[in-house]
């Protein structure tokens, strides 16, 4: 299960109830800010807008791919460790507005993950440092470390013991005996 917090509306959806959840500048100006840093080619400019404007938590040489989509009411919820990617066209969502409710939830991204292009993660998800999701990967649920997970639904591909013994019979990463 997902870690987030629900709040109930009695009224219209959710969505009608925006600008009572968050401010409508707060909105306009992470709009601007996360639109510029989508086409922005400079890594360490997108991070620094991101921690600057955002108040997001960044870690060091973590790379958002072009057109990653952050959340636009709520960045300050997403943390990504150092060394990570970020994929092309990821979207990263730390809200949900729905019918009778809104929820809420932190985003937290380890070290040393590999998020391909085109995946979707939801509010109130971890995954774990060293982790990869493939493209195309509705995260749905917490991702534990190390592990390759993938798909829709997502479900595990290679636990970390099978992507570690697959790492080491891998040559390319062995060294040169000459």
């Amino acid at each position: 299960m997902r870690k987030t917090e629900r709040y109930r509306v009695d009224t219209a959806n959710s969505l009608w109830h925006i600008y009572k959840t968050v401010p409508f500048l707060k909105v306009v100006k992470n709009f601007v800010v996360i639109q510029v840093a989508r086409y922005t080619p400079f890594l360490s400019a997108k991070n620094w807008m991101y921690r600057t404007f955002l108040r997001m938590k960044v870690g060091d040489q973590t790379a958002f791919a072009l057109m990653v989509m952050l959340d636009i009411m709520f960045p300050e919820k997403i943390s990504v460790g150092k060394n990570t990617v970020i994929g092309y066209n990821t979207t990263i969502l730390a809200h949900e507005y729905l019918i009778r409710e809104y929820r809420l939830g932190e985003v937290v991204i380890g070290e040393n993950v590999m998020i391909g292009a085109n995946t979707t993660i939801l509010p109130g998800v971890t995954i774990g440092d060293g982790a990869i999701v493939s493209a195309g990967t509705l995260v749905h649920k917490d991702v534990e470390a190390g592990t390759f997970v993938g798909g829709n639904p997502m479900r595990v591909i290679y636990s970390k013991e099978e992507l570690d013994k697959r790492q080491v019979e891998d040559t390319f990463f062995q060294k040169d005996e000459q």
